[in-house]
């Protein structure tokens, strides 16, 4: 994985709005009468069923959906004792990701508050705001009366995530693990160093599944927990031990099992060797395991190995639990999180390990191919299967168990629900993501000397998405990114002005002359354009130097679009070319075009931009249902633009019946179609939710599709994506962040892999 630096860090969490997470109104709010019903008087009538019946709560409040993630702060992330405010930063990264992989919102609750007592007071007193409770980060031994007390006295779903989560993720592997080596989970000894909540937690729920308390040796910081030993505490001396040995060496002598969470370097080679064969090492300290993957690698070849990162083969991961449990918890309202469930979650993971890897996991993860092994026991946490599997085993077992108040009667229902509640995520550029890093292209960054086309190229290369090629003076572009603590390995730098490159200016500049030689373009002219980056970068890719290109950070779009016309050339059906934005909301993904390129459309453009966009939104793996947008509708208004739409969308109806288009319309209309089809029945889009908009101008298109970010509308956005080009180039604008770059980047790599899949077949059939 690539090292996030410091720098980089804080800049995430305080750039634009401070923090991770924010509340957002799921109610209308504009007019008088909303905010009357959203407050006095109309709030009073909710109230008062609520007062007549508390569990209608869940109808009227956000409770049923609603998470506490609560700390006081006293065991954060392997940074111990550090205060409630300090831990603020790991709650709202919670909250994130409790929302991103399950759609739960949450309140981060930091209580500076350390006696046990008060600390349960505190979360008592504000439970009824919440349909769940997340602890996180409490220190042991205080952590098992606070989770005990308030599970026991509270009528919500609670779970300490620390003990629980890595229990139940690493009991899922062991049960995969065990049955690889083929031992019964009652025969094997399992060594256990650390003594903390989490170790408690994993240990115990090992036990549960099988394995035989006298089996058991859990270690400390001064050694074997043994009976002979004095001052433990009711936790240690569950789990003491009468067997004759001291140390954690004597322990793992013919151990079938370990489990680590405990410090870095604890576990030596020959403390290894000497395990039982096929021994199974959970080895998940943080942020290093107490045996390096490498180590444990080259002591033994027989051992199966688990850590909790990113980097290594079968990462125990959090995240592939407690979102699910919760929102299996949560969607049958269940009166807690019992053991039943915990083993529920255990065994979905443990099957979903055993299911055929979908491609799109293999492709994020850039393995070839992930077959259920010694190397892959536990699911990928980018499995989208996660949430329907273990979710609904949850809810179940819930069910099952006693302890739902909502039981869910139309499983198929709730599954469609479950897939599609994420509209709101980053679910596509992931998908596109996965799909870019399957097929690795060379994608040219033109402006190589730009910092932020810089840090993209990197990051890129880093997570497998491209080859990426930087354009500029090497020496400018080292200092840059020595300046900034960037790793260029495995980046190519060209300088295209240097000596070196004389014989490829050369051949391109021919190409291109013999190209142009009708609009008057001379050799020596071609020549002097390989001089522009833009020029260089594009003639790369049109003699297959490079797949893609992406450029504008500081090009103006027009000068580019001339450029891209002379060395790239439009495709033959299309007389014009547009550019794209794909913008992702609440309400679902929307396309919008054309966003940069034709500043006042006449109807053969407006057709053009249809056309191009209908195929490029198929490209995406949508159905396109288009409106042609105007300020008039359906011939309200005879002139200018609306005349122009008007004409273009009868040419579309009479020659290409198979695109779903209609207008002109006005927005309101695009959007509500209830509204539409009452007002306009005759539409050919009727009953048809519009997921892609066309624009009468490009000033409309640009300027929605900037205040759709810019106020927050839009979730994760992806453009401009250029259509029409007889190649892929694309190119983004001067404002562009990091994060837009690398979208943009992860789109062109897309296009050629298309691209090269179309010349393939071509060549085939002739």
């Amino acid at each position: 994985m690539r090292k996030v630096t410091k720098e980089e860090a804080l800049l995430y969490h305080s750039k634009g709005k401070p923090g991770k997470i924010e509340v957002v109104p799921t109610k209308p709010y504009s007019t008088q009468t909303d905010l009357a019903l959203a407050y006095s008087p109309g709030v009073a009538e909710p109230c008062l069923e609520i007062e007549k019946n508390p569990h209608t709560a869940y109808d009227y409040t956000t409770k049923g959906n609603l998470v506490a993630v609560i700390s006081n702060g006293t065991a954060v992330l392997g940074l111990g004792d550090i205060g409630a405010l300090a831990g603020k930063p790991v709650m709202e990264g919670k909250g994130l990701l409790f929302k991103i992989f399950a759609g739960i919102d949450v309140f981060d609750i930091e209580v500076d508050e350390k006696d046990p007592d008060k600390f349960i007071q505190t979360v008592k007193a504000i439970s009824p705001t919440f349909g769940g409770i997340n602890l996180e980060d409490i220190k042991a031994p205080e952590c098992f009366e606070i989770e005990r007390r308030l599970k026991e006295e509270l009528d919500i779903p609670v779970m300490h995530d620390d003990q629980h989560g890595t229990a139940i993720i690493s009991s899922a592997a062991l049960l995969n693990a065990l049955a690889i080596v083929n031992k019964k989970i009652e025969d094997v000894q399992v060594v256990v160093n650390g003594a903390g909540a989490s170790a408690v937690a994993c240990t115990k729920l090992y036990m549960s599944l099988g394995v035989r308390k006298e089996n058991i040796v859990m270690c400390d910081s001064k050694g074997v927990i043994s009976v002979k030993r004095s001052n433990l505490n009711e936790q240690k001396r569950f789990f003491a031990t009468d067997k004759d040995i001291t140390t954690l060496a004597d322990a793992l002598r013919g151990a079938d099992v370990f489990l680590g969470l405990s410090v870095k370097g604890v576990v030596t080679p020959d403390m290894l060797r000497s395990m039982n064969d096929n021994p199974i090492v959970f080895a998940l300290a943080n942020p290093d395991p107490e045996i390096s993957y490498e180590d444990a690698m080259q002591s033994r070849q027989d051992v199966i190995f688990a850590t909790g990162r990113s980097d290594y083969p079968n990462q125990v991961n959090n995240v592939l639990g407690f979102p699910y449990i919760f929102r299996g918890a949560l969607d049958v309202r269940a009166t807690g999180i019992n053991e039943e469930m915990k083993q529920a979650a255990v065994r979905a993971l443990a099957d979903l390990a055993k299911e055929p890897v979908l491609d799109v996991v293999n492709a994020a993860y850039g393995l070839q191919r992930t077959v259920f092994g010694r190397d892959y026991i536990i699911p990928k946490p980018l499995d989208p299967r996660l949430l329907t599997k273990v979710s609904m085993a949850v809810a179940k077992a819930a069910m099952e168990s006693g302890v739902a108040r909502k039981p869910i009667n139309d499983w198929n229902a709730y599954e469609n629900r479950l897939t599609e509640m994420m509209g709101y995520s980053n679910k596509l550029v992931r998908q596109l993501t996965s799909l870019a890093k399957k097929h690795v292209k060379r994608i040219v960054f033109c402006e190589g000397n730009h910092i932020n086309m810089i840090k993209s190229a990197v990051i890129c290369a880093h997570d497998g998405i491209c080859h990426p090629i930087l354009i500029g003076n090497p020496e400018r572009i080292y200092t840059i990114a020595q300046d900034n603590n960037l790793n260029l390995e495995g980046i190519e730098i060209i300088n295209h002005r240097a000596i070196s490159e004389d014989q490829r200016r050369d051949r391109y500049a021919n190409i291109l002359s013999h190209k142009r030689e009708r609009q008057g373009v001379t050799y020596l002219e071609a020549f002097e354009k390989m001089n522009d980056r833009n020029y260089f970068g594009m003639m790369m890719v049109e003699t297959g130097d490079a797949d893609s290109l992406i450029t504008g950070v500081y090009s103006h779009y027009q000068d580019f679009a001339q450029k891209a016309i002379e060395v790239i050339g439009l495709r033959p059906e299309t007389k014009h070319f547009g550019a794209m934005h794909i913008i992702q909301t609440k309400r679902g993904t929307f396309f919008l075009a054309d966003t940069l390129i034709n500043r006042w459309p006449n109807t053969d453009a407006l057709i053009d931009i249809a056309r191009l966009t209908n195929n490029a939104v198929k490209f995406f793996n949508y159905e396109p249902v288009m409106a042609m947008l105007s300020f008039s509708n359906f011939g309200a208004d005879n002139n200018g633009s609306p005349q122009s739409i008007s004409d273009a969308v009868k040419y579309l109806h009479e020659n290409h019946p198979e695109i779903a288009v209609d207008g002109e319309m006005q927005v309101n209309f695009a959007l509500k179609k209830e509204l539409r089809d009452e007002m306009f029945p005759f539409n050919r889009i009727k009953g048809k939710d519009v997921n892609t908009l066309i624009f009468p101008n490009l000033s409309s298109a640009n300027i929605i599709s900037r205040l759709l970010v810019d106020m927050g509308i839009a979730g994760e956005t992806i453009g401009p994506i250029q259509m029409g080009l007889n190649k892929p180039v694309h190119f983004t604008d001067i404002e562009s962040s990091v994060r837009d770059i690398i979208n943009l980047a992860t789109v062109a790599a897309i296009d050629a892999i298309v691209y090269e899949s179309k010349e393939s077949k071509s060549n085939k059939t002739e």
